[in-house]
C-alpha cells in the first residue's frame, strides 16, 4: 500500500483559521482564501448580524455557499430564500444575486466559486 503525504501548504487548518490573515469586505465583514486559484476558489467567510452584500453577478462563475453557522438570505433574481446551518445553495453564473445577515448573531459559510470571480463581478 502507497503513502501519500500531502505537503503543509496542502493542509487546510481548523475553521476560520483560513491561510493567513483574513482580508474585510462589504460592511464589517471577513473572509479567508482557503483555496485561491483561478479554475476554484474556496473561501470561510464571517458576516456579522445586520450585514449585506450589494446585488451582482458573474458571467463565468458558478457558486456554492453552504452555512456553518447562523442563517443566511439570500435574493437571487428577486426571490429570497432562507438557508440555516448544515445547508447549502447553488447559484448559476448569470443569476443577480446577494447574500444578507438578517439575524441577530454571526453568520459563517463557505463559498466555493467554479471558475474564481476574480474580474468576474458586475454589480447590479
Amino acid at each position: 500500500m502507497n503513502t501519500i503525504n500531502p505537503k503543509q501548504e496542502d493542509i487546510l487548518p481548523r475553521p476560520l483559521g483560513g491561510r493567513g490573515a483574513p482580508y474585510a469586505w462589504g460592511d464589517n465583514c471577513l473572509a479567508w482564501n482557503l483555496i485561491d486559484r483561478d479554475d476554484l476558489s474556496i473561501k470561510q467567510e464571517l458576516m456579522p448580524a445586520g450585514t449585506a452584500e450589494q446585488l451582482h453577478y458573474h458571467n463565468k462563475a458558478n457558486q456554492f455557499f453552504f452555512i456553518l453557522k447562523g442563517a443566511a438570505t439570500f435574493e437571487i433574481d428577486t426571490v429570497q430564500t432562507v438557508i440555516t446551518e448544515h445547508q447549502g445553495i447553488e447559484i448559476k453564473a448569470g443569476q443577480q444575486h446577494r447574500i444578507m445577515n438578517l439575524g441577530t448573531g454571526d453568520l459563517e459559510f463557505i463559498l466555493y466559486s467554479q471558475p474564481s470571480t476574480k474580474n468576474d463581478r458586475i454589480n447590479c
